[in-house]
């Protein structure tokens, strides 16, 4: 999944707000992107529709 400068990057909700734990998404074609925010340019984990649901379900089954 290329990432391109016109994907809409998001702070996640569940960030920290010190500003030291912040995780940025995108959505992208077939699914999401997450980078670390303080270093928007260095590497990023892209994941399908799928295997993103799963988790989104796992940690919300979780109470995190």
């Amino acid at each position: 999944m290329p990432i391109r400068s016109e994907h809409q990057w998001f702070k996640s909700s569940y960030s920290g707000g010190s500003g030291t734990e912040c995780v940025e998404a995108a959505f992208v074609q077939d699914g999401m992107a997450v980078r670390d925010s303080k270093d928007a340019s260095g590497p990023w984990l892209s994941f399908g529709a799928s295997p993103w649901s799963d988790f989104i379900a796992a940690i919300g089954k979780a109470g995190l």
